[in-house]
């Protein structure tokens, strides 16, 4: 991944500008001390490089540089145009962004600009070319690091330059005729036909809703305008440096920026993430983040860019991490394929927005217990370091398509409660609790490697990827569709049939599924729907038979679907679950359709936590569990393997407040690398990284 670098890479954000140079010497020295091997430099240091336009200061850089060289630490040198300065603002106002309602934001936060001005990308590709040519042979660089955080603070600007911009866009998008774009968006209602691309604005705020085609352009162009703000850099670097690695830090699963895009031009993918301590399940979300960042880079190792090393300072509450969380938060994003753990911030901040955001080296200095785990966790990622370049082997996937994201969650659907990332999360802790590592690819992706593929929704699908899914249920995979899919194509045009009757949903999804969906039948706030499935009624009648109405069996409560369900009735497709009361009584909820050599899973209703009784029909038969991993499900118990050539690396995660006993579970010669002995057992919140040689090796 980063070859200058052998191991797991450990380290955090270093802001020295914000210290006096006598602290610098200190700081590396320290760093020494707690296993640092890399340091990200400069992100926010446009204002201290570049004083003035055609002013430059270099030279506490250089300074820098040699320092952290002579240590033997690593630099992840930024390319710092993140924030640009209070000059650059006050002489080229007109790069400020402009919200939708007109407002220009202004200077004294961070992201203050506009992704589509010609000035500010000039200018940022300037500070890139000239931060290259001056430490491109430079020993310490070992990875670029482009801006930082794109989208987070400003995704999208409704300027007049953005204007221009977006019409550029549209062009190359739709070509020169005006009449494709016209189809593209169905202008044709409520009178919104163009006759000239000089009349397209912006989405701004209007009077009512904005057309659906025009918002879901507009996101494809925003997410465009920041990634060419990036290749503009990544394009400088390249031809300066070719051999040295580029990357942004990403945000986990983020809905404005396609990240598939994005990943496709990153040598790195690096992600920053801050689980909230004070959430019970925020392990599970993370591991779901994990893993898209290991599936953006087909499956290569990537780099936890930011982690808070305790507590955060921008929620409502900021909960700090107790010791064995910090630990076991750190392990398990290596588990999950990460090959260096690093940080926001080495040095807590004595001033600024986030002087309450926890540090490496805390406030308390050395004498803190912060201090004293920012040592333990160097200590242990050098005793880990073989585990660096092994990967993970997954046979269950998610689909998850940005596009169709976009256009799910506009506005006047038939319910404004449909969230992608929640949807998604409902599936993917079931199996997180199952141990099923899992993969995440795009709609047109090549699906053979994998046993069950999985898509909570896809409303927007085209028929040729729809193709895709349908061939490989065929070819004997297994697929597992949710409510309100195949319903609209690219364009957000409702699936039409041919012969001009209509196509019925879910659209090109439905020979594969086997369905037909009449109606949809959103469920009301605070309301819910039961769902019998045939297997339990069918179990309740046998047991009926055998045990008495007073025998003392427990309650189980019956599953029900909220937020949504649908009028769904089968063509080949036999019914798995109905509808048990309501206006839908005695429907099919949840169907199954055997095609070709495969079987497809079609789910018309939101279950919650209770699509694990699909989720269980569907992966189970289908996939092979580790032993150790089926052995620990349902325990609290994290396990995921990484493997290289040789040897097997068995992550054991504890998420729970109990130890477990391991007994005789463990793989015969399994070695605990973080201590060298065969483990007993695995103390709460406890990590144990088993090492064990691949047979035949």
């Amino acid at each position: 991944m980063i070859t200058r670098v052998e191991g797991l890479l450990y380290g955090a954000d270093y802001n020295p500008e914000q210290w006096p140079e006598s602290v610098w010497k200190q700081d590396v020295n320290l760093m020494r001390d707690a296993g640092v091997t890399m340091v990200t430099l400069g992100v926010f240091s446009w204002a201290r490089l570049q004083p003035a336009e055609d002013q430059w200061d270099f030279e506490w850089l250089d300074r820098l540089m040699d320092l952290f060289h002579s240590r033997g630490i690593a630099v992840d040198l930024a390319t710092a145009t993140a924030s640009p300065p209070a000059w650059f603002v006050r002489q080229y106002p007109q790069t400020l962004p402009v919200t939708a309602d007109g407002v220009r934001l202004e200077f004294g936060s961070r992201q203050h600009y506009c992704p589509s001005s010609p000035v500010y990308r000039e200018a940022a590709t300037r500070l890139a070319r000239t931060i290259a040519e001056r430490y491109a042979e430079h020993p310490a660089l070992a990875l670029w690091h482009i801006h930082n955080e794109y989208g987070d603070h400003v995704a999208e600007c409704f300027c007049d330059v953005s204007a221009e911009d977006f019409r550029s866009w549209l062009r190359e998008r739709h070509g020169d005729d005006i009449a494709q774009l016209n189809f593209a968006w169905g202008t044709e209602f409520w009178s919104q036909r163009y006759s000239d691309f000089a009349q397209i604005e912006p989405p701004r705020t209007a009077p009512g809703p904005i057309n659906p085609g025009q918002l879901l352009d507009w996101r494809r162009f925003s997410s465009d305008a920041l990634l060419a703000c990036f290749l503009a850099e990544r394009s400088v670097l390249k031809e300066v440096t070719p051999e040295i690695p580029v990357t942004t830090n990403f945000m986990s699963m983020m809905k404005d920026l396609d990240y598939w895009k994005w990943a496709a031009n990153e040598d790195v993918v690096s992600d920053d993430a801050y689980p909230d301590p004070a959430d019970g399940s925020a392990h599970v979300l993370a591991a779901m983040n994990y893993d898209l960042m290991r599936s953006l880079g087909n499956g290569r190792p990537w780099l936890l860019m930011e982690q808070a090393p305790s507590a955060v300072s921008w929620r409502a509450v900021n909960v700090p991490k107790t010791p064995d969380q910090r630990r076991l938060w750190s392990l398990q994003t290596v588990a999950r394929g990460a090959d260096g753990v690093m940080h926001f911030q080495w040095r807590a901040s004595r001033a600024g927005a986030e002087k309450f955001h926890s540090a490496l080296l805390p406030h308390g200095g050395t004498q803190s217990r912060g201090w004293r785990e920012t040592v333990r966790i160097g200590e242990e990622l050098a005793q880990l370091k073989e585990v660096a370049g092994s990967r993970i082997e997954s046979a269950v996937a998610i689909v998850l398509d940005w596009n169709s994201w976009w256009a799910l969650e506009a506005e006047d659907h038939p319910s404004a409660r449909v969230r992608l990332r929640e949807q998604i999360l409902s599936w993917y802790s079931v199996l997180h609790r199952w141990n099923h590592v899992v993969d995440y690819v795009p709609p047109d992706a090549d699906l053979s490697p994998y046993k069950v593929v999985l898509a909570p929704n896809l409303y927007s699908v085209s028929t040729e990827n729809a193709a895709r899914l349908t061939d490989y249920v065929y070819g004997g995979g297994y697929l597992v569709v949710g409510f309100f899919s195949g319903i609209v194509d690219e364009l957000d045009h409702i699936h039409q049939g041919t012969d001009g009757t209509g196509g019925g949903y879910p659209g090109p999804l439905r020979e594969v599924l086997g369905v037909a969906v009449d109606e949809w039948w959103p469920i009301a706030d605070g309301r819910s729907v039961p769902v019998t499935f045939s297997a339990d009624e069918e179990a309740a009648k046998a047991k009926k038979k055998h045990v008495s109405a007073s025998s003392g069996i427990g309650y189980h409560p019956a599953p029900a679907a909220v937020r949504w369900s649908e009028w769904l009735g089968t063509t080949t497709a036999r019914s798995v679950a109905h509808y048990t009361d309501g206006p839908l009584k005695g429907r099919p909820a949840v169907t199954c359709n055997e095609f070709g050599e495969g079987r497809a899973w079609y789910v018309s209703c939101d279950l919650g936590g209770d699509i694990e009784k699909v989720l269980g029909e569907a992966v189970r038969p289908a996939v092979v569990w580790p032993s150790l991993a089926s052995t620990l499900a349902f325990t609290g118990v994290e396990v995921v393997c990484r493997s290289s050539e040789t040897h097997h690396y068995y992550f054991l995660l504890n998420h729970s407040d109990k130890p477990v006993d391991l007994g005789s579970s463990l793989p015969y010669g399994a070695v605990n690398l973080l201590t060298g002995n065969r483990p007993t057992h695995l103390a709460a919140q406890g990590v144990v990284v088993l090492k064990v040689g691949r047979i035949g090796r």
